[in-house]
């Protein structure tokens, strides 16, 4: 039996290059290569509950779009859909709490709007490198106040809003370079228990074959030694059983041959244990672009080049799940909504997946993906290639 079942896929005109999930609310926002973004608000779970009920429901067209979830052939109506950015939207994300949605993309400019609405209340340049556009490729909102923005040429901005004007071209807070090529990944270590603010100081990033970890204040603390293999994404899992004075925290970092990696927190000039996610090694082994915590545990969903989503059991270092999202494209984005249920995202389409009552037996893949209506708008295309193919991206 698989754990998951695909609840809806909803179609994108073209190719996804970003995704965030709101915080509280079932809504999920994604960029496009042809520079829009959209969101769309997902079913409340009450409703999904009643989606296959008998009692006659006058609002006939409500039921018929609630029945089809079950059967993975929905489609959810677009909130809004705008045309945000002038070449691709590189990366997107909400404030902490979900009231503001913020984008940035290959025209250099990063954008805050309402997430229900879609309309922008301000907007920024992002700052060249050697007077030259330095494309993001990563954001994170700290706080209502601060934001993280990561780019190809390596710059970590963290960006005071306070002091920014609405619209124009501010000058960062802080400027830090952990790596020396583009950063593809960026993850909150746990604040200490001293922390006044509950926001985190420090902060993970992998760019090329190395890690670094940065505080915001003080700078690049530490950078790994060099892995011979691209480090993609990474994520923080606490709660592993740890030596006396250890955090039992432990970052897992997605390579692109296939291995995940785990390194100990405040232990960061190698990597300590590998998990084989997709066999093949450096030459076969598929791209890990992306994680996301299973809620309530040490798994991991990983989103791979080979267009299947992995569910990994970080204990037993072995894969538990396996589902299929595309049969050729990249999974870039996983994650969870308000209601528990995965959200994954590649190609041109966006899948919404529960899990099933007793569905936590043992291994499985579920092929199960019904017909993609996804129709493209060959006037949105772009060439460029989201996540593991950013640095040098085009338009």
């Amino acid at each position: 039996m698989s754990l998951y079942e695909n609840l809806c896929q909803l179609p994108l005109s073209s190719e996804l290059f970003c995704q965030a999930i709101h915080p509280s609310e079932p809504i999920v926002a994604v960029g496009l290569s042809s520079g829009h973004v959209q969101a769309f608000r997902l079913p409340a779970e009450e409703e999904e509950d009643n989606a296959g009920s008998d009692d006659d429901d006058d609002d006939e067209e409500d039921t018929t779009t609630l029945s089809a979830l079950s059967n993975g052939k929905s489609h959810i109506e677009t909130q809004w859909r705008t045309r945000r950015h002038k070449g691709s939207c590189r990366c997107l994300g909400f404030s902490p709490d979900g009231e503001v949605l913020y984008s940035a993309g290959t025209d250099t400019l990063l954008k805050a709007f309402s997430p229900l609405t879609g309309i922008v209340t301000s907007k920024l340049l992002i700052p060249a490198h050697n007077d030259l556009p330095d494309h993001p490729t990563l954001l994170h909102a700290l706080s209502p106040q601060t934001l993280l923005l990561a780019t190809d040429s390596s710059a970590l901005h963290l960006f005071d809003l306070r002091s920014s004007s609405s619209f124009g071209a501010p000058k960062p807070a802080a400027t830090h370079r952990p790596h020396d090529d583009y950063i593809s990944s960026l993850t909150p270590l746990k604040p200490s228990d001293a922390s006044t603010s509950g926001f985190a100081k420090q902060w993970v990033t992998t760019g090329g074959g190395t890690l670094a970890v940065t505080d915001l204040r003080r700078g690049v603390l530490v950078k790994s030694e060099e892995q011979q293999e691209e480090l993609l994404s990474s994520l923080s899992v606490d709660g592993f059983s740890t030596r006396a004075g250890g955090s039992g925290e432990k970052v897992v970092v997605g390579g692109g041959n296939g291995v995940i990696t785990l390194w100990e927190r405040g232990v960061w000039d190698d990597q300590g244990e590998r998990v084989v996610v997709v066999p093949g090694g450096k030459a076969e082994g598929e791209s890990l672009d992306a994680l996301a915590r299973v809620p309530g545990g040490r798994e991991v969903v990983v989103g791979c080049g080979d267009g299947k989503v992995r569910i990994v059991d970080l204990t037993g270092r072995g894969v538990r799940h396996v589902l299929r999202h595309d049969e050729v494209e990249s999974v870039i984005g996983v994650g969870y909504d308000c209601y528990g249920r995965l959200i994954s995202g590649g190609g041109n389409v966006v899948k919404v997946w529960a899990e099933k009552d007793g569905g936590r037996g043992g291994s499985s893949e579920s092929e199960s993906d019904s017909e993609e209506d996804s129709e493209k708008d060959s006037s949105d295309s772009e060439g460029e290639k989201p996540q593991k193919r950013r640095k040098g991206r085009g338009g």
